[in-house]
């Protein structure tokens, strides 16, 4: 298939970028304002959209979705001028009287790609960002959320130019033609493997890369931690959106004394949130495709079932699970699971918890329950994590004034409120020297001045 209109609209977003018009503080705060009203604007026409794609309730699409990102968008209007004023920082004397400042300047035009799990808020939270430190923005949504991408393609075109930004739908071999062009700054959000091929595409024109993944997210739950709170926080964030969260607790390491009431809990908040039957329930997601429902079922057979364990294909249904008895090698052990099961690990001392986590990839989130501070500062002193919770899950992304990102396999780069905005903004240092004052003991000769400097030095 020919895609030339692709590269030849990527060009023409090029050309408004070199028209400067983005760099008024004025025309960013417009453009997030248009934002804001069109969002609203399509509200339910994005929870029915969000419906459709992922079975989610209207409550959780605006509490996970919509609601983060009315708020964030908020955030950058209130403290965008703030943000964007030119930082003044001190200079050596040995470049008096120099003054010098860091300036935030845009990148020029942004490639976002963003995966089907939030397909609102993944791909509209980094565009606020982009918007806001004053780049084009070329976005890309994922097919496997089509009613969403298409309630987001009329959002764009009704908000912005499309020489401004630009909106793109369809398969890998979109991705791939995108990836062929030449952008300033590209933020992709996926699989650890889908990663692998952004930053290869990157590399070839050294553009900068912020790449969210994924990972096998540990929850640790220690002998003193409170269970019946442990225990629906715990599925709170496993249930959320069905386990298609990167930051879902992926695996649970439980100390060996309270194994079973542990499960006893994990099921009282399952029938406290879904009912007998979850698949009844109508605020209990469903997973995105057959093949991913598949893939789920399968890990079903490498271990016992001790809760849960229902499925349905024909319904992409998988009910919360808990399994025991698996293989530190098996599937489930290996790949990120991304749906509602959860394989249970023994342990019996927290030392054997921190050298497990220690041997994996370093994992997107760790959580963390104990009642015990100086276990708590161990386990985060002592092992390595893209962000973590103590006695909760997930809540650490929900925040603007923290960071939110990966380290290792499960990435690179931080965004949410300022982060964002210093994610997307190039920080340029800036020297002002004096034209009129030239003092010479920076330049040759270096007789006798070497002496005078350091004393000069080390009475200031």
């Amino acid at each position: 298939m020919d895609y030339s209109y692709i590269s030849s609209h990527v060009e023409d977003i090029r050309n408004f970028y070199n028209s400067r018009k983005t760099q008024s503080i004025a025309f960013r705060i417009a453009a997030l304002e248009r934002l804001y009203k069109n969002i609203k604007l399509y509200e339910q026409d994005i929870l029915d959209a969000l419906s459709e794609d992922l079975s989610k309730s209207n409550f959780e699409s605006y509490a996970t979705e919509v609601s983060i990102i009315l708020k964030e968008i908020q955030y950058h209007i209130r403290h965008l001028k703030r943000w964007s004023k030119a930082r003044k920082v001190g200079m050596s004397l040995l470049f008096f009287p120099s003054k010098s400042c860091i300036v935030q300047e845009p990148y020029g035009v942004v490639l976002i790609i963003a995966p089907w799990n939030y397909p609102f808020q993944l791909l509209i939270s980094p565009l606020i960002g982009a918007i806001s430190a004053g780049n084009c923005v070329v976005l890309k949504s994922s097919p496997k959320a089509p009613a969403t991408s298409e309630v987001i393609e009329k959002i764009v075109n009704n908000t912005f130019q499309k020489e401004y930004v630009a909106f793109f739908q369809g398969h890998r071999d979109v991705n791939q033609t995108l990836l062929e062009n030449k952008f300033d700054y590209i933020f992709f959000t996926g699989s650890p493997s889908m990663g692998k091929i952004v930053m290869e595409g990157a590399a070839k024109h050294l553009t900068p890369v912020t790449l969210e993944l994924g990972g096998k997210s540990p929850c640790i739950i220690e002998s003193d931690a409170n269970i019946k709170i442990a225990a629906r926080r715990i599925i709170w964030g496993k249930t959320l959106n069905s386990g298609q969260t990167c930051v879902a607790p992926d695996y649970l390491l439980v100390h060996k004394d309270i194994r079973e009431n542990l499960l006893l809990e994990l099921q009282n908040s399952i029938t406290e949130m879904y009912g007998e039957n979850p698949k009844d329930s109508p605020d209990y997601p469903r997973i995105i495709s057959l093949a991913a429902t598949t893939r789920l079922a399968s890990y079903l057979k490498e271990g016992k079932i001790l809760l849960g364990g229902d499925y349905d294909l024909d319904d992409n249904y998988i009910a919360p699970t808990v399994i025991g008895e698996v293989s530190e090698e098996s599937a489930i052990m290996q790949d990120e699971i991304f749906g509602p099961i959860f394989p249970l690990i023994e342990y019996s001392d927290i030392k054997e918890v921190i050298t497990f986590v220690n041997n994996r990839e370093k994992p997107l989130a760790l959580y963390y329950f104990t009642n015990d501070k100086k276990k708590a500062k161990q386990v985060l002193s002592e092992t390595s994590s893209g962000g973590a919770c103590i006695n909760d899950t997930i809540v650490h992304v929900g925040s603007h004034k923290l960071p939110f990102g990966g380290v290792g396999n499960s990435g690179m780069g931080r965004y949410h409120g300022k982060f964002s905005f210093d994610t997307f903004s190039n920080q340029k240092s800036v020297v002002f020297s004096s034209g009129k004052i030239d003092i010479k003991l920076k330049y040759p000769p270096y007789k006798d001045k070497y002496e005078n400097y350091r004393d000069m030095l080390t009475k200031f």
